[in-house]
């Protein structure tokens, strides 16, 4: 016969322990940021389709550029430049609206649509850490863009700029100003089949009257495209190639002034669970 024998302190002490051990210990923050924006370039690099046209799409453009352009002379349609020396820039520029606006507001309203934002946000992971993760991501995707435009555009004689620390910000201030306005959007769209509609009916536009495509020279047009978001960062890109300028303050101010707006619209406007239809 087995005797059973009532718990103790002395037998209840060594569970109880164990318990707490398992227990896990809070994370630090700047620890889960990286796990975060480790989680998120896996994610972008293990899907081929979206990684080789985010980066094929400008080396392509680049490159029938370069080969439409290629010992052509500096002509006033391109303000006194070359057709690379205005491309380059204006290329890398809209490569990081792309990959910090119209790709992150997609991801978003889709990850709404399937229920992944609002089963993370029951998770312990703060929300700064994972936007702050977004957009650490959405700048290393950024910048290896640009770099490989840069690299088209050098080997077809464009010089490349000298103030790489104006180029950095430039960079910095344009992908995180982009990403929070694709925040901003994606709080405003209903579902993940819109996205893709909405997204472009507000790039379009703007890339159109900013010179993305081609010159603007209607002094009006360039008065109005300057207060928004996409020209005041081409006119800082192809400042920094084509006049060997440093920082372009009231460029990177207006560049500011809509990171703020579109940060404003996302705090008061994000949802994490779907929308009900």
């Amino acid at each position: 016969m087995t005797t059973l024998i009532p718990p103790t302190a002395e037998t209840t002490a060594p569970a109880a322990s164990a318990t707490l051990a398992d227990t896990p210990r809070e994370r630090n923050p700047l620890a889960l940021l990286g796990h975060q924006i480790r989680y998120e370039q896996l994610s972008f690099w293990r899907n081929p389709q979206s990684m080789v046209f985010t980066f094929v799409l400008p080396i392509v453009i680049i490159g029938i550029f370069g080969a439409v352009f290629s010992g052509s002379e500096g002509q006033d349609f391109f303000f006194g430049l070359t057709g690379m020396q205005y491309y380059t820039p204006v290329i890398a520029a809209v490569s990081v609206l792309g990959a910090c606006y119209g790709q992150l507001a997609i991801v978003l309203a889709m990850r709404r649509q399937t229920g992944v934002l609002k089963r993370l946000h029951a998770t312990p992971l703060p929300a700064w850490v994972y936007f702050a993760g977004l957009l650490v991501h959405c700048v290393v995707v950024s910048i290896v863009d640009v770099a490989l435009v840069f690299g088209i555009g050098a080997l077809y004689g464009v010089d490349l700029p000298t103030h790489w620390g104006a180029v950095l910000l430039t960079l910095v201030l344009g992908a995180a100003s982009f990403c929070a306005l694709g925040v901003g959007v994606a709080s405003l769209i209903k579902n993940s089949e819109a996205a893709p509609a909405v997204v472009q009916f507000i790039q379009f536009p703007l890339v159109f009257i900013s010179g993305s495509y081609f010159p603007i020279h209607a002094e009006l047009l360039n008065t109005i495209a300057g207060l928004l978001p996409v020209k005041p960062f081409n006119d800082a890109m192809l400042a920094l190639f084509t006049q060997d300028a440093g920082f372009q303050w009231r460029d990177l101010a207006v560049l500011a002034a809509w990171g703020v707006i579109g940060a404003l619209i996302a705090v008061r406007s994000f949802r994490w669970d779907p929308r009900p239809e």
